[in-house]
């Protein structure tokens, strides 16, 4: 514990323990022993804070402190022990509160170290043998085993290596790595154990870079002015002034000392860092732990918000978005395959893919005779059939793609997918894409920040450009930074702080040193890595990002409380000023005054506490939320067997044309018509009464009437299909219209489930 910290926490317990022991003696009928206590309880506050505001002024700093001492310093020379013994206690306190939160959510970069491996596998001949990681030099060969964190830089010597770099690079999806390749300190082998030539020791290697940037940023940090220190500058020259004038105007020097005991610092003392820890008490109800009423302090005035893309903007990790087939193939048939056979594989993406499966309620099967291809996939039999997953190259090399796997393959790219073919006997019959998606609550996140008055949003990742550019581009964001290291996030952050008030939201042990540098450093902590919570100011403690626009609100209204709290108290306490100086009371009726004052600023401080009026108005219930979202969780089952329609009408001929289109027209009308008039006629009433602006309302009925009429042209066009020839024009057109609806609906959808995040009770 530093000497400060000591030297606080024993100001503070002189200060309680002297007011404590002064009510006793008056209570006991000693009113002598009680000023001495309270004196003596009050001198060492003096005597520190007179140390405090000598060092300052030798490092061209005044502050409120110096308001705190004149305070002080005139009840006891005007025998008011008991005013000096409260607001020494005001001041040592407000320093202690403010540190007790801190305290509680920061600790040091424990979590970093752990982390980091301790033992390495050196490969010595035929010999492997296990030595602490210091010991290991550049150009010696180790053994990376499946599941372990790779302890020093090198390049892999190995075939074959999967690694998984999202902790380091943010790259969402696990790489191969052919020999020859360059694999960086703390990355995770996600696949099989592979060899490794060092190219640097342990403490030149990127990790422990990592961890120097983190500590070095987090120690260079510059110091903030704090709000209270800013209007203190202007009310200490102010008291100064008036206390000479009542002097002047009346040579009566107990006028002077009436003025500076009615000059309370309690709104720049004890109200500013009460409305501030209220702001940290009330963010934490939301799942918001800011690290002391100083982060909330700096997050109130944020201008410019950098973002992490990996686990940040987007969920993290492989999700299944599509399956596309050959024709006349069936997608669950390819899923239930692919998954049955994944069942197998120790690959890290095998897991998405069968619990894709599950979550669609397949059955899988048991598959046999197994043999996995590293790096390539996997094949073995299943009902006796050969079925294959994995690279089109592992299926068909010797062959030209046919216009499906074209199509797949464009959207995969399109989508910066992942793409895994599945094939029977050695026909692909469909593709799996695998790839990171938007999180659900992204952007609702935006547009609150938008809100708050965030002018500059930038992503900053280290994943490749063309997925990064495709997110920030479906955000609006103002700029997108992509393939960008440790190192590159820290100077990215830095180059926003030479212009405004900067903020870092990230989730990973890679965005640990952006978030130590930067002016606050927000961390999704709730799956993220501990190193990026250690590292930051704010930790989100709920897996949403919508909390970081709700954590600027919350501090931005503490502030404006805290501004009140000054302007306010500044203002009765000069009139209390003025009137002493005028005669009108006397010191002892002014050390009256002051307390009513105190107390007044302290409860209007404590405001922050309390939610933003009509923020917590009314909500529609949990359960009716739930309903919402598991009817559109049918709706979108209905949506996808309609965009697969979409594509097979491409490939079949026009009578089954026909009975696609028939099929389409069915599960419009049972499902998308129904869903929208149930929504207009029960939903939108419900969320019109908790709704404070209607308006999104009415647009979003406007969308029900045009989903509605794509609805009533694409069931004249299924009516006439019989008595009409079927031509290829006629089916274009209701290919159109059931693509249209599709994605209208889905649009539609997410708005709908954005109104109900912003309504349901959480």
């Amino acid at each position: 514990m530093s000497f400060e910290r000591v030297l606080r926490w024993t100001l503070v317990a002189i200060a309680s323990a002297g007011l404590t022991a002064g009510i006793l003696a008056r209570a006991a009928g000693r009113p002598d022993l009680a000023d001495l206590a309270w004196a003596i309880g009050t001198a060492p506050v003096i005597a520190g804070l007179a140390v405090s505001i000598v060092r300052d002024l030798l490092g061209g700093r005044l502050g409120v402190d110096a308001i705190a001492l004149l305070s002080m310093g005139a009840a006891l020379a005007l025998g008011q022990p008991l005013a000096g013994a409260v607001v020494a206690l005001m001041y040592s306190g407000g320093n202690v509160l403010e540190e007790i939160a801190i305290a509680r959510a920061e600790h040091d970069l424990r979590s970093l170290v752990d982390r980091a491996p301790r033992w390495a596998h050196r490969k010595t001949g035929e010999r492997i043998e296990e030595v602490p990681i210091e010991a290991v030099a550049v150009g010696e060969e180790l053994l990376v085993r499946a599941g372990e964190i790779v302890p020093v830089d090198g390049i892999v010597r190995s075939a074959m290596a999967t690694i998984d770099e999202s902790a380091v690079t943010g790259e969402p999806i696990p790489v191969e790595k052919t020999r020859g390749s360059a694999i960086l300190s703390g990355s995770l082998n996600a696949g099989e154990t592979f060899e490794l030539t060092v190219t640097a020791p342990a403490g030149e290697s990127t990790y422990a870079g990592i961890v120097r940037m983190v500590t070095a940023a987090q120690t260079a940090k510059a110091p903030f002015v704090r709000l209270a220190d800013r209007y203190a500058l202007i009310f200490l020259p102010v008291t100064l002034v008036i206390a000479f004038l009542a002097w002047w105007i009346s040579g009566d020097l107990t006028r002077s000392l009436a003025v500076l005991v009615a000059a309370t610092p309690c709104p720049l003392i004890l109200a500013v860092p009460v409305a501030f820890i209220a702001g940290v008490a009330q963010a934490a109800r939301r799942g918001i732990l800011a690290k002391g009423g100083g982060a909330l302090e700096v997050l109130a005035r944020a201008h410019t918000v950098l973002f992490d893309k990996t686990g940040t903007l987007t969920v993290g990790g492989a999700r299944l978005l599509s399956v596309e087939v050959a024709p006349g193939e069936n997608p669950d048939e390819v899923l239930t395959l692919g998954a049955s056979l994944e069942q197998a594989s120790h690959h890290v993406l095998a897991k998405t893919v069968v619990a894709a499966a599950v979550d669609r309620g397949l059955k899988l099967k048991a598959p046999e005779q197994v043999k996995e291809t590293m790096g390539t996939g996997l094949s073995g039999l299943i009902d006796g059939r050969q079925v294959t997953a994995g690279s089109r190259e592992l299926l068909r090399s010797h062959t030209e793609p046919s216009p499906w796997e074209l199509r797949a393959i464009r959207r995969a790219s399109w989508r910066s997918a992942l793409i895994v073919f599945v094939a029977v006997d050695g026909r692909p019959i469909g593709a799996l894409l695998l790839a990171d998606e938007l999180r659900a609550d992204t952007p609702r996140a935006i547009r609150l920040l938008r809100d708050a008055g965030i002018a500059r949003m930038v992503m900053v990742t280290g994943d490749r450009a063309a997925a990064a550019q495709a997110i920030g581009a479906a955000l609006d964001l103002d700029a997108v930074l992509a393939d960008r290291v440790p190192s590159d996030k820290v100077e990215a952050v830095r180059t926003e702080q030479r212009l405004y008030p900067t903020i870092m939201v990230g989730d990973g042990i890679n965005d640990a040193p952006a978030l130590a540098v930067a002016d606050i450093g927000v961390a999704l902590g709730a799956r993220g890595a501990s190193a990026s919570s250690e590292a930051a100011d704010v930790v989100i403690l709920a897996d949403r990002l919508d909390r970081v626009g709700e954590a600027i609100i919350i501090a931005q209204r503490a502030r404006r409380i805290a501004l009140q709290s000054i302007v306010v108290g500044m203002g009765l306490s000069i009139a209390a000023m003025v009137a002493a100086t005028v005669g009108w009371l006397d010191p002892v009726p002014a050390a009256i005054v002051q307390e009513v004052i105190d107390v007044a600023v302290i409860l209007n401080a404590l405001r922050a506490l309390t939610p933003a009026h009509g923020s917590a108005g009314r909500r529609i219930s949990a359960e009716q939320g739930l309903a919402l979202h598991h009817d559109h969780q049918a709706l979108f089952r209905d949506l996808d067997r309609l965009r697969k329609i979409v594509d097979a009408i491409d490939d079949v001929p026009p009578d089954t044309a026909a009975a696609l289109i028939e099929e389409a027209d069915r599960l419009v009308q049972g499902s998308v018509v129904t869903h929208e008039r149930e929504d207009e006629g029960s939903v939108y009433p419900k969320i019109a009464s908790v709704l404070r602006e209607r308006h999104g309302l009415s647009a979003m009925s406007r969308a029900h009437r045009e989903i509605l009429h794509l609805a009533r042209l694409l069931a004249r066009i299924a009516a006439d299909l019989p008595s009409e020839k079927v031509d290829r024009y006629l089916i274009r057109d209701a290919q159109r219209v059931i693509e249209a609806i599709e994605t209208l609906v889905r649009m539609h959808t997410a708005q709908e489930e954005d109104i109900y995040e912003a309504v349901a009770a959480q």
